[in-house]
């Protein structure tokens, strides 16, 4: 199914495996590929694989093989049985020679599109393939692009078929329509190849070398290519990227022979793995779904958010040691502190049921993965859920909820008429795992079903892809029920409405975020460096969908220019607030906050830790800050005083910026006088200077408003919070010493007035508060 079928196989009179270098024609006829393949795993079960088999004969395969592989099953040597398709199959709309990996686009169109039909081209369109957002966002922080169209992409794209989804409810169709002709920069009908680097022009233009880190270190993961050959990213291209295993070695552990087994860069094994239907046997381990490790192959760099979910989050040092003396194994070429785990994901903090967490696919729809048929620039466009979708609110069940809840972008949703339930599902739905719908399907917040959550009399059940299932926590119904954990709940989700209003549940409810402060970056273009390049890659594919870097051993093509990257410090714990682009506060976290050295073709430093300009807010620095899910999500959410008296959730930074100053100097170590002066002659500057960097990296906004660094670049909504906002927050104290009365309805009102808003007004009540203490205690 993959590369390596091509390269290792029939080679002498047989391979180390026993295989032979040619097949007797009578085996041929009776066995078809399974000549040499004999041992191989069926690629799943039930109807789907009978479907398969029984289509094989037709095209002379008795195994069904090339019905996806293509290829001719009576060749009688490895050349011959990889050369060409059947006609009849070609002519069929199947295969049209030999496809080492049918999942790979756009051959999956012909392979797994027999059956699938319309994945291929949504996914081709998804932000999964083109990374829009990604270089959308780089490329402001380089100061490269003005503007929060998303422009560049992996490849030439153009949405053909407009504005109107290929695929979901016609609810859905009708918002997501009205919200692309409202978002047309988020979801453009087209955007471009991000274009190659003129290196003659970078003399002139030192920042177009942002054009070249995007090629080269951040473009890897997108699913047309297969991604680089290190410990934990091996991976298929197209749909093999999440649906056919590799394990973190990349060895394959199953029964073909003409796969090596030594040899990094293999599947696990050739089976599928998709939904609860599709069961995947491998030694005496059974499972169903995907694995997470099989999303955070790519879900480890940016956001994070995928290794995030697991609990861990990189650390330079690879401790503890282990009985060796060595350190951690590198995976994803880094090494791993372990935080905490995602509530979701975790065991423990599931006593109720221990067996395990939820897999990625179990909350993202086949919509946040495949896409709809346009053409998304930003995670915002593609994804359609919303924590309430499951979870409701406090005065509001799921059901309850109007459509465009959670995105209502600054403004007043126009129909606040219920969502509703419903009992029937979209056919894509119906082509994966149907579960009982029981008293109805829950919708997403943009109108469509999920297929594996529904309510059950007072209760919601999500379904897990893993074969688990699990009750909802229903928000309305712990208000109903008082089944609150805290008084410090009540109080932040019940009494103070504000915030179920304006703020994201992961506002409060992620843990930790990882934050990784200053990429520092040097691009090289002396003596002709070069490195790998993924989208030439990518646009360099053969009639059998392989890329140039499909074969392993090489990361195929390159292009000219040496990236090299590090960073200024890490952190984890509660990460700063600002405003995400539908307009509600969010975690923010360290976005590219590029910091760029850029040596030319004739080895002249032409900028040294230089950053860019961007044009929001009348123009900031490009060491950007970008809203975030965080995928960290705990049940006790984070205290009152981590954001109200927290100089760090506002925005000005940890300790209110008053650490790490001096970036714009540097400095130089070595004997000094009293007042400054180096005695020796001889020395090193320690740490260079930044120039245009005068204040710290966590800081990205001044007590009086004034915003230092880029936040957000795709939505006019992202920023830090507002001023009023960030005035009304910080209050000093204990809060809830005295909010946790809010809870008694009748003492609070005798206390809260409409001007009690302000800090002096607090102070005076509890100054009053503090002498009636004083003079009771006197009393007594």
């Amino acid at each position: 199914m993959y590369a390596t079928l091509v390269t290792i196989g029939l080679v002498g009179i047989a391979n180390a495996q026993g295989v032979p270098e040619t097949v007797d024609p009578a085996v041929a006829q009776e066995k078809g590929c399974l000549s040499c393949h004999e041992g191989i795993e069926d690629f799943t079960q039930g109807v789907m694989m009978e479907t398969i088999v029984s289509m094989g004969p037709d095209y002379g395969d008795p195994g069904g093989c090339v019905v996806c592989h293509g290829g001719n099953a009576a060749g009688l040597t490895k050349e011959e049985a990889h050369a060409g398709a059947h006609p009849e199959l070609t002519e069929a709309g199947g295969p049209h020679t030999f496809y080492p990996d049918p999942g790979a686009l756009p051959v999956a169109e012909k392979a797994c599109g027999q059956c699938h039909d319309g994945y291929a081209e949504r996914l081709t369109l998804s932000l999964m393939n083109t990374e829009a957002g990604k270089l959308q966002g780089n490329l402001w922080s380089w100061g490269v692009i003005d503007t929060r169209r998303a422009v560049y992409g992996n490849y030439d794209l153009v949405d053909e078929d407009g504005k109107t989804p290929s695929v979901g409810t016609e609810k859905y169709k009708e918002y997501m329509t009205a919200y692309a002709e409202a978002h047309p920069d988020q979801i453009p009908d087209s955007m471009e190849q991000v274009p190659e680097v003129d290196v003659d022009a970078i003399s002139e233009h030192p920042n177009l070398a942002g054009i070249t880190y995007s090629r080269q270190q951040c473009q890897r993961c997108h699913v047309g290519v297969n991604g680089r050959e290190k410990r934990g990213d091996y991976r298929g291209a197209g749909c093999s990227s999440c649906h056919v295993p590799y394990s973190n070695e990349g060895l394959y552990e199953g029964g073909d022979p003409t796969i090596s087994k030594e040899q990094p860069g293999k599947l696990l094994t050739h089976q599928l793995q998709a939904t609860r239907k599709s069961k995947v046997k491998h030694g005496d381990i059974e499972y169903s779904g995907i694995p997470t490790e099989s999303c955070v192959s790519c879900h480890n760099r940016g956001k994070r958010i995928g290794v995030s979910y697991q609990g861990i989050m990189e650390f330079p040092y690879g401790s503890p040691y282990d009985e060796k003396g060595g350190k951690q194994p590198k995976l994803h070429t880094k090494n791993y502190l372990y935080i905490k785990e995602d509530l979701h994901h975790s065991t423990e903090s599931r006593p109720e049921n221990p067996q395990g967490g939820l897999l990625c696919q179990d909350c993202h729809t086949t919509i946040d993965m495949h896409g709809d048929g346009n053409l998304p620039g930003t995670t915002l466009a593609q994804v359609e859920i919303e924590c309430e979708d499951c979870h409701g609110t406090v005065s509001k069940f799921p059901w309850d909820l109007p459509i465009g809840y959670g995105e209502e972008f600054g403004t007043e949703l126009a129909d606040n008429t219920a969502r509703g339930l419903t009992e029937d599902l979209t056919d894509e739905q119906y082509f994966a795992y149907e579960y009982d719908a029981q008293d109805g399907y829950l919708l997403t917040t943009r109108g469509n079903p999920f297929g594996n959550v529904v309510k059950s009399g007072t209760k919601v059940i999500m379904h897990s892809a893993s074969g688990l299932d699990f009750e909802v926590p229903v928000l309305k119904q712990i208000a109903t029920d008082g089944t609150w954990k805290s008084p410090n709940a009540k109080v932040a989700m019940a009494s103070v409405s504000q915030h179920m209003e304006s703020m994201e549940c992961y506002a409060c409810h992620a843990d930790w975020a990882p934050q990784c402060y200053g990429c520092h970056v040097t691009v090289d273009y002396s003596e002709g460096k070069t490195d790998v390049d993924w989208i030439t890659n990518a646009n360099s594919r053969g009639e059998d969908g392989l890329t140039a870097d499909a074969g392993l051993g090489t990361n195929g093509l390159t292009s000219p220019g040496k990236v090299s990257e590090t960073r200024s410090y890490l952190r984890w714990e509660e990460p700063t607030l600002g405003i995400n682009g539908e307009g509600r506060v969010s975690p923010l976290m360290p976005g590219c906050q590029v910091i760029t050295t850029v040596i030319d073709k004739d080895g002249n430093t032409i900028v040294q830790n230089e950053t860019w300009m961007t044009p929001d807010a009348g123009g900031t620095k490009g060491t950007e800050h970008a809203a975030v899910q965080p995928h960290t999500a705990g049940r006790e959410a984070r205290t009152c005083e981590s954001c109200h008296d927290n100089p760090k959730a506002l925005g000005y930074g940890i300790s209110g910026g008053r650490f790490l100053q001096g970036y714009d100097k540097g400095f130089t170590i070595d004997l000094k006088t009293e007042d400054g002066q180096l005695i020796p002659q001889q020395t090193k500057i320690q740490s260079q200077a930044i120039p245009s960097l005068d204040h710290d990296l966590s800081r990205i906004v001044t007590e009086d408003g004034k915003q230092l660094v880029s936040v957000g670049s795709h939505w006019d909504l992202t920023g830090p919070l507002p001023q009023e906002m960030r005035e009304r927050i910080e209050r000093t104290g204990l809060c809830m010493g005295c909010h946790q009365n809010m809870a008694d309805e009748e003492l609070w009102a005798k206390v809260n007035k409409d001007d009690f808003v302000t800090n002096d007004k607090h102070k005076a009540v509890m100054d009053a508060a503090l002498r009636a203490y004083a003079a009771e205690q006197a009393v007594d």
